[in-house]
């Protein structure tokens, strides 16, 4: 399973739960006792906490993102295929972004079906279905190869999102309902300082996967991508000095819950 870093989880989940019209189908108001697993940072723990009173715990296997918890999460170090908790220990179990990142997304969702006593929900994105709108012309196709070198070269479904309520169903939840959350993230003027490390990033190349075991590819065709990604982020890099640079990526993000 791969490793986030705090400042990784900041970034990329920034703005996620600015609506949480898309946690209604998990019925929190009823809910007395809820488990976020694969919680990171706690954004969808602090979301969840604007929508219920039910005590909530986060379980993680990397202690310093539980450091990050909200006061009034528990935090909890384990392991999403072998979770510390006696059978029906709370009466949801939740995930965000987890189950795209583990080799055995069905063995995961076993063990969260396990310590639910009524459900089980789950958060995904699609990574196959990302739009990029940009104002230099080239980073719409090259984000689009990167995506798709990125989706085939590494050893997890990243896209798995979609097929969240088959996923369910196979595992044996039932009154499996869906949902759908895009995140949206903009880059325009006037650009905070996260944008401009951004645009940054793109001159330098790094706004790419750098270790090649990522990205699907021989060397070569590697090595074009990322030349063609370091023109296209100078060019990002002229747009923004100039205040013309704007972006926007939205990633669906595709939510189930099933009852055990």
């Amino acid at each position: 399973m791969r490793r986030f870093s705090a400042e990784y989880l900041d970034r990329t989940r920034e703005g996620m739960w600015a609506d949480r019209t898309a946690l209604e189908p998990l019925r929190l108001a009823s809910r007395s006792s809820v488990l976020d697993v694969g919680c990171g940072t706690g954004e969808l723990a602090a979301a969840l906490g604007n929508e219920t009173d039910a005590r909530i715990v986060g379980a993680d296997r990397d202690p310093d993102l539980l450091a990050y918890l909200p006061p009034d999460v528990q935090g909890v170090r384990a392991d999403a295929y072998r979770l510390p908790f006696p059978d029906d220990s709370f009466d949801i179990v939740v995930c965000q972004a987890l189950l795209i990142n583990l080799p055995d997304p069905e063995r995961a969702l076993a063990e969260l079906s396990r310590v639910a006593s009524e459900s089980v929900a789950a958060v995904e994105p699609d990574n196959s279905a990302v739009t990029v709108e940009s104002t230099v012309a080239s980073e719409s196709r090259l984000a689009g190869e990167a995506r798709n070198r990125y989706i085939a070269g590494v050893d997890t479904d990243v896209t798995l999102g979609s097929r969240l309520a088959e996923l369910f169903e196979q595992a044996g939840l039932t009154n499996v309902q869906t949902a759908r959350r895009d995140q949206t993230k903009t880059v325009a003027p006037p650009y905070s300082e996260a944008d401009l490390e951004a645009v940054g990033r793109k001159a330098r190349g790094d706004a790419i996967h750098t270790q090649r075991g990522d990205l699907a590819g021989d060397a070569d065709a590697l090595d074009r991508l990322r030349a063609a990604w370091r023109e296209m982020g100078r060019e990002a890099l002229e747009q923004t000095q100039a205040g013309e640079y704007e972006r926007r990526e939205t990633v669906p993000f595709h939510v189930a819950v099933g009852d055990v």
